[in-house]
């Protein structure tokens, strides 16, 4: 895996993404259990009871660039919701790497982009054949997912919330806008697309 992200770095036709999704958030008048650093305190509630919505932060780092990109879904986390962002996030970013031919993604080997999941594989295949772009899945083993650089942004960005009350998604959309990373803000985008689960396609597709 070490050769796989220095052999990326070093060829000015390959771009290193670091992706992966942070741990679901609940939104509502919920206690974080951090310090709230506002001037104005606001009381949560004690119990998990009131959870207006969920979200599913995903993110896409561009690894030698240090630019930040966050998703938030309010579904499910999915192939299908994996693989749309990441080909929104190359139509949006495209123009700024004209001499890239192929995309060198770090991933853990979460259930949505497991190498073995179909729809996953098969949305890639399509991306890749739609864009003309080369993509190499740079798996972490199992449990060294902490190494993968994307992880450092969802610490970041949880230091940086910590003790908010995300009461609403767009107040958990604007702490994220806020946030710093590497002295600049992520881009920030809020999916309206709802995601089903168990969508699959059989071997003989691939």
């Amino acid at each position: 895996m070490h050769h796989a992200n220095q052999a990326a770095d070093q060829d000015q036709k390959s771009l290193r993404l670091s992706i992966d999704s942070k741990a679901k958030v609940k939104i509502g008048n919920l206690s974080r259990g951090g310090k709230d650093r506002t001037k104005e305190s606001r009381k949560a509630d004690d119990h998990d009871t009131e959870i207006k919505a969920v979200v599913v932060p995903f993110g896409i780092l561009d690894v030698l660039g240090n630019a930040l990109t966050i998703f938030f879904g309010q579904s499910h986390e999915t192939s299908d919701f994996i693989v749309d962002c990441l080909e929104s996030w190359w139509h949006d970013n495209a123009h700024q790497h004209p001499d890239v031919e192929e995309l060198a993604i770090n991933l853990d080997n979460g259930p949505s982009v497991q190498s073995h999941r179909t729809q996953f594989i098969r949305r890639m295949v399509e991306f890749s054949h739609k864009t003309g772009l080369r993509i190499v899945l740079i798996y972490y083993p199992p449990y060294h997912s902490k190494y993968n650089p994307i992880e450092r942004c969802w610490a970041a960005l949880e230091n940086y919330w910590d003790g908010a009350i995300l009461s609403t998604v767009d107040t958990a959309v604007q702490w994220a806008t806020n946030m710093q990373w590497k002295g600049s803000a992520p881009v920030i985008h809020l999916v309206e697309k709802v995601y089903e689960k168990g969508i699959s396609v059989g071997q003989e597709v691939l």
